[in-house]
């Protein structure tokens, strides 16, 4: 049986490869960003509570309200904005299907949808897949700045979307209000969409404020929030999110949602709504990584590595053009195979156009671990 491919550029995942490279030489797994801590077990409780009081069909093709409602009070709380519950939110089998179904929704052939590179890898397959056209603006290391001035030269009557992500996996920076503010200026009076990846929005260091979207009364009324609660709360694994958009918006992104996925796991929304209540399960949290960063950095230090630490985000990068000139990808390889030690290198999101010495590694670890990835990382 033949077929032609709609993605024959898409092998397997570099986070795929360097997972099983670390399984199979027993390697330090600072690869992949997940946590290798436990999540609360209140939460686990809750969700458990959630199955016996009989939460086990089908949840509204939006979500809970419940859940809705604690979600607009989290805006209300964190950004003195608002989202309307029942109109304005839906939740989503984790951030990756709001990006997909957002993109799905609005993309059509030859739409232009700007990137800023390193881009995180589930955007361009998705404007692809919709027959759009990728235009990428290059944030150039060390610093990762945008060049407004570069991006409004891309800006032109093709253009139907723009992807920001902030903090930004893989490099660790974030927007500031004097970027979001400059979005906001090129974007007003166009038709060009917003699709604002907040996942880290909670994970921001060095008491800078994370400028979401939404506090950008323009901008607002053109983007697509979205969160995850996986990256939140450490359970990447329930694939769990949710997004906010205008009612407009929002309304013809429901459309594609429900023959997508149609509705999320019930239980965990119930649980999840339990424990927003809380405001300290989300407002600790970037104490809670900043700590791990500044363990991770000082224990690095006398490295022959080099590094800014990471203004947000659990992922560090590290320069690392003092030890060799090989490039990033055989590097990590290398590092994994005879150090036991695994990370991500930086030009695959670059489409491998990148030839920077740089690999980003994940601190959301125990601190053993980050202890043991040390020693590694000052022996090389």
């Amino acid at each position: 049986m033949q077929h032609i491919s709609k993605l024959p550029n898409v092998g397997t995942t570099i986070f795929t490869i360097m997972g099983a490279l670390a399984k199979k030489h027993n390697a330090i797994n600072l690869s992949q960003g997940f946590p290798d801590f436990k999540m609360d077990k209140k939460l686990i409780d809750l969700v458990t509570k959630a199955m016996h009081s009989g939460h086990n069909q089908y949840a509204p093709m939006q979500g809970s309200i419940a859940l809705r409602e604690a979600i607009a009070n989290k805006f209300n709380v964190l950004y003195k904005t608002s989202y309307h519950p029942e109109t304005e939110i839906t939740i989503t089998a984790s951030a990756t299907q709001a990006i997909f179904s957002v993109i799905s929704t609005f993309i059509k052939p030859n739409d232009e949808v700007i990137v800023f590179r390193p881009v995180y890898d589930c955007y361009e397959p998705a404007i692809e897949l919709n027959r759009g056209k990728t235009i990428s603006i290059e944030l150039k290391s060390p610093n990762f700045k945008v060049d407004w001035n570069a991006v409004k030269a891309k800006i032109n009557n093709r253009t139907k979307m723009m992807i920001i992500n902030t903090p930004q996996n893989p490099i660790g920076t974030i927007f500031s209000e004097k970027d979001m503010l400059q979005l906001q200026a090129l974007t007003k009076g166009t038709d060009i969409m917003v699709l604002s990846d907040e996942v880290y929005e909670h994970i921001v260091f060095d008491d800078e404020k994370h400028q979401s979207a939404c506090l950008f009364p323009d901008l607002k009324s053109r983007s697509f929030v979205v969160a995850s609660f996986g990256k939140t709360f450490h359970n990447t694994g329930w694939r769990t999110g949710y997004c906010c958009a205008p009612k407009a918006l929002m309304d013809e992104f429901r459309k594609v949602h429900q023959y997508n996925v149609f509705c999320v796991n019930h239980p965990t929304q119930i649980a999840l709504t339990e424990y927003l209540k809380e405001t300290k399960h989300y407002l600790e949290l970037s104490t809670f990584y900043q700590e791990k960063r500044d363990l991770f950095l000082s224990l690095i230090k006398d490295s022959r590595f080099k590094f800014k630490p990471s203004k947000g985000t659990y992922f560090q990068l590290l320069d690392y053009s003092k030890i060799t000139q090989e490039n990033d990808v055989d590097f990590a390889k290398r590092l994994t195979i005879e150090n036991k030690l695994a990370s991500i290198p930086i030009s695959v999101f670059y489409n491998n156009a990148f030839n920077g010495k740089i690999l980003r590694f994940c601190f959301a670890k125990k601190d053993d671990t980050l202890k043991r990835a040390a020693h590694i990382l000052n022996t090389i």
